[in-house]
């Protein structure tokens, strides 16, 4: 079994839901000698420097998500994707200690897949050429500024995604206009949604963004 990381202790003895159920997806991933991690604040499990899975605790399940699960077999039928979105990711869903012990086999048979996968240098096809979907409230904000659907025409296509994505996961109409009106600055400088904005990082929009999932 993988040494348990201090930073990950730390986590499990704050929690106030779903204590026992990802303690018992935590000595599962252990028990496949994975690297344990605390990313993105979440418990993260990982094999020669690259990620494999994360766990997570929401308000009605919790979950172990794989980061490229769209690769695993899944006979089972258990993986689903965290959004319409999604391309990548894939997780499983649990409300009891009992639903992860009689799921154990196939949770290992993911984390094995998964381990192999990133040991073997595997990447998920990514089809550029599918239509991207925008949210109509975006679509509206085009008709009202010109300036706007010309700049973010002219970003590539993982950035339009990007924003595509961030805009429509708000289940609200009020927060997906929000949401654009925040980010319409950065198109208009044809910035992503994750590129730098404040000079000292290239890597994310801001320091601030490093706290946020």
């Amino acid at each position: 079994m993988s040494k348990t990381n201090p930073q990950v202790d730390a986590y499990f003895k704050s929690l106030k839901h779903w204590r026992d159920e990802l303690e018992e997806l935590r000595a599962i991933a252990l028990d496949r000698d994975l690297t344990e991690e605390l990313k993105w604040r979440s418990p993260c499990y990982t094999v020669e420097g690259k990620n494999v899975a994360i766990l997570g605790g929401f308000k009605e399940f919790c979950t172990i998500s794989f980061f490229k699960g769209a690769l695993l077999k899944d006979h089972k039928g258990l993986l689903d994707k965290p959004g319409k979105n999604s391309r990548a990711a894939r997780l499983i869903r649990f409300t009891s200690v009992g639903e992860i012990v009689r799921l154990r086999p196939a949770i290992e048979a993911c984390l094995r897949e998964a381990i192999a996968a990133e040991r073997a240098g595997l990447k998920v096809e990514v089809d550029q050429g599918a239509a991207l979907e925008l949210p109509a409230e975006l679509v509206a904000r085009f008709d009202e500024s010109p300036a706007l659907r010309t700049a973010f025409e002219a970003l590539t296509p993982g950035r339009q995604r990007g924003y595509a994505m961030h805009f429509a996961a708000a289940k609200q109409s009020k927060t997906r206009t929000a949401r654009i009106e925040k980010y319409e600055p950065r198109i208009l400088q044809g910035k992503g949604f994750h590129d730098c904005t404040c000079g000292l990082t290239k890597s994310r929009p801001a320091a601030t963004a490093l706290t946020t999932r």
